[in-house]
Parts: C-alpha cells; structure tokens; sequence
C-alpha cells in the first residue's frame, strides 16, 4: 500500500478502503502504545535511582532557603537562653522564693512564607524546660483538650481518682512574639532576612520583662 494515497482509488470498492483505514488505525494504536510504554519506563528509572539517606534530626540542612526545622531549633535555642540570663528570673525567684511559672502565647507569622508557628512554640517549650531554671505550664488547644478531660473525670471516674477543678498552677510570665521577614531578589539570585522578635510580659502587672530577637540572614543562588 502506498502511505497517503487515496484507499479508494486504489482499491475501487469499500471493502478495500475500509481495510486500509483499519490498517492505519492499527499502526497509530501501535505507536500511542509503544510512546506510553517509554514515558513509563523513564519514569521507573527515575524513580529508581532517588536516594533516601537517613541523617541526625541535629543536623544544619539548608535545601530550598526556606526556613526549616534547624532555624526553628536554633532560634528558640539561642533565644531562651538569652532570656534565662537576664534579671527578670533571678529577681523573681528572690521575691518569691520559686521558679517561675511561664506559659508559650502565641508566636505570630507575618513572614512572606508559611511556617508552623505551633512547632516553633514547642521548640521554645522545650528549650525552657531543657533549663531547669522554670517550669511551663500548657496553653492554647493542649490546655482546653486537658480541661475537657478533667470535666469528663467529673463524671465516669472514681471519686478517688478524679482530679480537681480550680487547682491548675497559674503562669507568672507569656511569652509571645512576632516572625517577619524581608526579601531582596534580583534574577535567579535571593537574599531572605528572618527576624523573630519575643517578648516575656508578667501576668500580673503587665511589665515586659525581657525582650530578645534573632536575626537570620540566607543567600540563595540558583
């Protein structure tokens, strides 16, 4: 058969035309097929040749710029740390003769990008209590989950068991604070500026007591 020429010129009669379209319908299911089978193949080749290496959860990583688990872990850190070793804690254990009791308020993002502020918070949890020098007390949802627990004891656990209404220990002192930042981008480079501001305020007189920042700065060259 000659590709492109007419089936019924050749041919003279429909049954021969109608076998030729049939035939070209073939070959094009043929090669749809055999281009599918190519893309999948590739696919599997890429696939197989990822490589997944396990590295310690400490480790400083830096893949896309973004702010990541290390700048969360680093910045609540330093940042505890610096607030441990300001007046505030040891006036207050002077007047008080006890540590001091804190609660994590909000951490506000008003970054350029989506950060999980809920897991900087534990970060900074984490880091107070890693200090022995407080003691931190649950906020936010963890608190109301608690208190729907204990309501809950009112009413299906023994009288010996139950716990208590109006025994939670108050916090002395919230932390609260703000993360912000700036981008500068010319072509396929980019400088990205983090800045987390926090601010330890006493519950009872509303003095700010401490007030502490982290400044990060990224260049990203693609």
């Amino acid at each position: 058969m000659i590709p492109g020429a007419n089936p019924t010129l050749m041919f003279g009669n429909s049954v021969a035309a109608y076998e030729y379209l049939m035939h070209n319908k073939t070959m094009d299911m043929k090669r749809i097929i055999t281009i599918s089978l190519s893309f999948f193949l590739a696919l599997s080749f890429i696939s197989c040749n990822r490589q997944v290496q396990r590295i310690d959860t400490d480790t400083t990583t830096d893949i896309s710029g973004r702010w990541n688990d290390t700048d969360a872990r680093i910045t609540a850190q330093e940042l505890i740390s610096e607030a441990m070793s300001q007046p505030w804690l040891e006036r207050h254990v002077s007047d008080t003769g006890k540590k001091p009791v804190v609660i994590c308020g909000l951490v506000e993002n008003k970054s350029h990008e989506h950060i999980e502020a809920e897991t900087f918070v534990k970060e900074l949890e984490k880091a107070f209590i890693k200090s022995g020098r407080v003691r931190v007390v649950q906020g936010g949802n963890m608190r109301e989950q608690i208190r729907r627990e204990r309501a809950d004891q009112q009413n299906n656990s023994s009288v010996e068991t139950m716990k208590k209404w109006g025994l939670e220990v108050g916090a002395d002192y919230m932390l609260q604070g703000v993360i912000n930042s700036i981008v500068d981008a010319e072509g396929r480079n980019k400088v990205v500026y983090y800045q987390i501001d926090m601010e330890l305020t006493n519950m009872e007189t509303n003095e700010l007591v401490w007030i502490g920042d982290k400044k990060i700065k990224k260049y990203i060259k693609n």
